[in-house]
């Protein structure tokens, strides 16, 4: 088996987990079968540099003694902000050699300075992708998944997404059985998809100000299941169903509908991943009503179906309950 070098490139104002996470993983994969990852790190001058938090890192190397790695990782962090242009200028002259570019966090604003993205989709921390979208015109950003992959490209969101890349990767590289293990022993899940959303449907909206809506978002969380409609919510909220689509929309940054829907897909994806519920039962406990309903919403959002989605990301063979 031929040995994958990761390298890691460090700078001043670097997110220290953005490192250490998937360094972590590839390490403990290593540790597992040996051989199998020879990890690097190497800031411009060979250096040491201080991370956002105060730590202070010392690289292997300097990036001019690198050689062309398999995997090349940038990491985010406030030394993004403002890209030092010797760091882009080489991640421009290199990038390309290497196998596989990988990215965290604000890591993805680095390689879309070397136009390293340009034709590709990716991802980032989600306070960083309108900006990332409105610099770089021709970076396909999509900011809801913890991480993308699009070919030899692969960028992750904020901080610990890092190691679900990382484990991903692993996975790909050494089959599932070896990142399983590394993930048990860094007390994570593996089982975490690429197309999860960076918040939960409560998280990604905004809390409504006024408390009749706090209640109707409250209400949609706890009973996917029943009449969600406009008028319903509207009923529920005491105002005219015009009145409520409108405040609802200026107060939560999305309209009900879309709310539902985001919740109903995460009530399913989370019975799909943690139950042993059988479709039918999942689809009318989430609101959908039939398996088909509930079908056509997760090829829409996700892709995949929702046999597809358990078969991947359920941790065990599902064991329907007596």
């Amino acid at each position: 088996m031929a040995q994958r070098t990761v390298l890691v490139l460090l700078f001043d104002g670097v997110q220290s987990l953005d490192v250490t996470g998937p360094v972590e993983v590839f390490t403990g994969a290593d540790t597992h079968t040996p051989g199998s990852y020879r990890i690097r790190t190497a800031s411009l001058d060979g250096a040491p540099v201080r991370t956002s938090s105060g730590l202070t890192v010392v690289p292997d190397q300097a990036l001019a003694d690198a050689s062309d790695p398999h995997t090349l990782l940038v990491p985010g962090g406030r030394g993004t902000r403002r890209p030092d242009p010797e760091l882009v200028a080489w991640l421009r002259a290199h990038g390309p050699r290497a196998g596989r570019l990988v990215s965290v966090c604000t890591g993805a604003v680095l390689l879309a300075a070397a136009g390293l993205l340009d034709g590709h989709r990716a991802t980032t921390h989600w306070a960083y992708c309108a900006k990332l979208a409105r610099d770089h015109p021709d970076v396909d950003v999509d900011p809801d998944p913890i991480y993308v992959r699009d070919g030899h490209v692969a960028t992750s969101a904020g901080v610990t997404s890092g190691i679900d890349l990382a484990l991903a990767l692993v996975e790909e590289d050494l089959g599932r059985d070896v990142a399983l293990t590394v993930a048990r022993h860094l007390v994570v899940f593996l089982r975490r998809p690429g197309n999860q959303a960076q918040f939960s449907a409560q998280l990604a909206a905004q809390t409504a100000q006024r408390a009749p809506l706090r209640d109707v978002q409250q209400w949609i969380t706890e009973h996917p299941d029943d009449d969600l409609s406009v008028a319903a919510l509207a009923a529920r909220a005491a105002l005219s169903p015009r009145h409520f689509a409108r405040a609802f929309q200026a107060e939560t940054g999305t309209t009900p509908g879309r709310y539902v829907d985001q919740v109903r897909l995460e009530h399913a994806r989370r019975l799909l991943e943690d139950t042993g519920d059988g479709v039918e039962e999942i689809s009318r406990g989430s609101g959908y009503g039939t398996p088909e309903a509930m079908r056509r919403a997760f090829l829409r959002a996700l892709g995949t179906t929702p046999a597809e989605y358990r078969r991947r990301f359920s941790p065990a063979p599902v064991r329907r309950p007596r």
